[in-house]
């Protein structure tokens, strides 16, 4: 099994439009795909079931919190994005306010949408560097519409917060994460987590 990305450089003059890229990743379904900024594609291999299940846990909670909060709606990790600068981005979990999410089309909708979350999630897995982890959510941080990222790194138990215009804050082996103001009594347990 891979354990880090395969990352395709592809020359400027076979880059793919967003409708090709969309596409190439519906017909390779089972594959988890992202393109950066630079039109560079990376394909992850799958999460370990270890992984899966955490992810599946910040879901379910954050799932739970916006069912009863009401003002916005979840993602999970297979959701695509399309940010600003061209780049199209999957993260663990995200949740975008509902005014946001309707002003698109219905067939924004359907593909990768041309929206950053409000909030999302990374989670770092055994095998991921963090490097990588902590220059995609600056990467997010500068993207309209965010105002709150979480990447989580359980291999060193620490928590960074990203939030626009200020600097990355780290948390160390917290046992909940508060989503305060941007998600109004979002609390993500960290127990099934770590």
């Amino acid at each position: 099994m891979l354990s880090s990305p395969i990352v395709l450089r592809i020359p400027p003059s076979m880059q793919m439009t967003d409708e090709e890229f969309f596409e190439f990743c519906q017909i390779n379904r089972d594959l988890r795909i992202e393109r950066n900024k630079y039109g560079e594609i990376s394909i992850m291999p799958p999460t370990g079931s270890e992984t899966g299940n955490r992810n599946f846990n910040v879901a379910l909670q954050l799932g739970i919190w916006a069912e009863q909060d009401g003002t916005g709606i979840c993602f999970d990790s297979s959701t695509g994005f399309t940010l600003s600068t061209g780049a199209e981005r999957s993260p663990d979990a995200s949740w975008i306010r509902l005014e946001r999410w309707n002003a698109l089309s219905r067939e924004q909708q359907e593909r990768f949408a041309p929206i950053c979350p409000d909030f999302l999630i990374e989670l770092r897995s055994p095998t991921d560097n963090l490097k990588p982890l902590q220059e995609k959510m600056d990467e997010y941080v500068r993207e309209p519409g965010i105002h709150l990222g979480w990447l989580i790194d359980r291999k060193n138990r620490q928590v960074y917060i990203y939030r626009p215009g200020m600097s990355e804050e780290c948390l160390d082996n917290p046992d909940s994460v508060s989503g305060d103001p941007v998600l109004p009594g979002f609390v993500l347990n960290m127990g099934k987590i770590w």
